[in-house]
Parts: structure tokens; sequence; C-alpha cells
């Protein structure tokens, strides 16, 4: 929880010195919002993107065949955003994971370590109670270019 707080004040005092207008960023190669959000918005060179499940973007379902699967899924969901917005996954900074099983952690690091080889964001993973749609993994992140 004290990470969460700390991170909520980091990333609203970011946006205090951030210059730049506020840009919504979507993609029709990740899933569209299933709530009153955006799939990412850009504030200079800052990319927020929110969390994404393991939804097929084509198919507008939950992808099968457990965490790893779905974690596939998600990172490539957040790929989309991220390319639409004009970063990849070395401009990660930070992200979050939201877990429905703590004990997929293992599973979720190896298929996560595909993604972020070099450069390894800072990262925290929360055991949540439950996920939207019951996915297994929610994941949300933050971009920066220099």
């Amino acid at each position: 929880m004290r990470h969460i707080i700390l991170l909520t004040a980091a990333l609203l005092i970011a946006s205090c010195n951030t210059s730049g207008n506020r840009e919504v960023i979507s993609t029709p190669d990740a899933p569209a919002a299933i709530g009153p959000y955006s799939q990412g918005i850009r504030v200079g060179k800052t990319l927020y993107l929110a969390g994404q499940i393991a939804i097929d973007p084509v198919t507008g379902k939950l992808v099968e065949g457990g965490i790893e699967a779905q974690t596939h899924q998600v990172l490539k969901n957040l790929g989309a955003v991220l390319k639409a917005g004009g970063f990849d996954y070395s401009h990660v900074v930070q992200v979050q994971a939201f877990v429905a099983d703590l004990n997929d952690y293992k599973a979720l690091n190896e298929v996560y370590a595909t993604y972020f080889s070099e450069s390894k964001p800072a990262r925290a993973v929360v055991e949540a109670a439950r996920i939207p749609r019951d996915a297994l993994v929610e994941i949300m992140m933050v971009a920066v270019r220099q």
C-alpha cells in the first residue's frame, strides 16, 4: 500500500512538472476500454497507459491458457498502445501488475522478462482480490521519452 501511495504522489508531482498538451492515445490494435477511461494519455514526453487485461482485440474475449497466455496478451495490448503513442518497451519506466493469485508470480516474471530484457522498469506486483472479467493479471505502465 505504501508503494502505491508513493507512486501516486510521484505521478502527481510529475504531471505538475510536465510540459505539453494532454493527448488521448487510442488504437484498434488493443482492446477498446471496457469502462470510462482511455487506453493511454500522453502529456509531453510521458505516456500513461491504463491497466490492460488479456482481452484479444479481435474477438473481444479474454484469452484462455492460464497466466502465461494472459500475461503475453496483456503485454501485447500494452505494446500496441505504446506504439500508437510513439513509444516502445525501452521507454517504460514504471509498471504496476495486479495478479489474482500471487502464486503466479514466477510464471508472470518468466513472460515479463521476455519483454524487458535490456532496461527493466521499476515495478510493483500486488495480489488483487478480483480483476475485471475475472482475468488473472492486469498491468499498467508509465513510459517516458528523452
